[in-house]
């Protein structure tokens, strides 16, 4: 009876360890996008002079330094932004904008553009030992179904970008 009732236990015991592991693999949200970089916005498309996917850039260059994030088809955005700052102007080399926002821009199956927008998030500003422009976001979008050809761009909070996937 004893060597039943280790047996039953053990069968138990594996069963439930993959069926635990199973639960985990579904559970796992595929990325529809990954990147290890973004590209500031060049003086060819400041302003409304060359807006991508009907967005418009800021109104001076900015770079960037070494930023990543990732997207996930249920819409779960992540980046982390560093060093986006003015490259020319007044306070070149300096954020002093307190708070970016993200848009996900999306090709829809009908061929139309649909841009999603993150709620603002806070950014770094320049000090005077820091140049300021580093943020996190972490924000749940919803994305049109399929979203093709995804675009992450960061922009102001107004949602003129300032950087965008790239490199």
């Amino acid at each position: 009876m004893k060597k039943f009732v280790l047996i039953a236990l053990a069968t138990m015991v594996v069963f439930g360890a993959a069926l635990s592991a199973g639960n985990r693999a579904t559970a796992k949200e595929p990325k529809i996008l990954e990147f290890d970089s973004l590209v500031g916005i060049p003086p060819a498309y400041t302003g409304a002079q060359n807006p991508i996917r009907g967005i418009s850039g800021g109104g001076l260059p900015w770079s960037i330094g070494p930023s990543s994030g990732e997207l996930k088809a249920n819409g779960k955005l992540e980046i982390t932004v560093n060093d986006l700052v003015f490259a020319a102007g007044p306070n070149a080399g300096k954020n002093t904008v307190p708070a970016f926002r993200a848009i996900v821009s999306c090709l829809r199956s009908d061929g139309t553009i649909e841009n999603v927008m993150t709620d603002p998030f806070p950014a770094t500003v320049a000090t005077a030992t820091d140049p300021g422009g580093d943020a996190e976001i972490e924000a749940k979008l919803v994305l049109p179904q399929p979203c093709i050809a995804p675009l992450v761009f960061v922009t102001s909070p107004g949602g003129a970008w300032f950087a965008t996937t790239g490199k």
